[in-house]
């Protein structure tokens, strides 16, 4: 319920006198369970689907060759016809990484 309500982990703790350890795990069990509903409400294969990828992290350097890509943060993502969007962040952004994904 604490999780519901927006309630920091420590609070949540002294609220229920539970560790903070604990309440942790929980909060991180939550996210982990709403992130594979999401994952799956969004990945039924219906429809077109717009795929792309990006990179986040330190700006690009004047005067350097390339793209700009080097230290930075791959990220995908899908957007579905319905405005529904999926991100995520890949290791890779070869054909290979991003298959499964697809």
């Amino acid at each position: 319920m604490h999780f519901c309500e927006d309630i920091p982990a420590p609070k949540a703790a002294r609220l229920t006198g539970i560790s903070r350890n604990t309440v942790n795990r929980y909060y991180n069990t939550f996210r982990e369970h709403i992130l594979s509903r999401q994952y799956k409400e969004v990945m039924r294969p219906s429809g077109e689907i717009y795929v792309d990828e990006s990179y986040f992290g330190a700006r690009r350097v004047r005067g350097k060759r390339g793209r700009g890509a080097s230290g930075k943060i791959p990220v995908f993502g899908l957007l579905k016809r319905d405005g529904k969007v999926l991100v995520t962040v890949v290791a890779s952004v070869s054909r290979a990484a991003l298959l499964p994904t697809i």
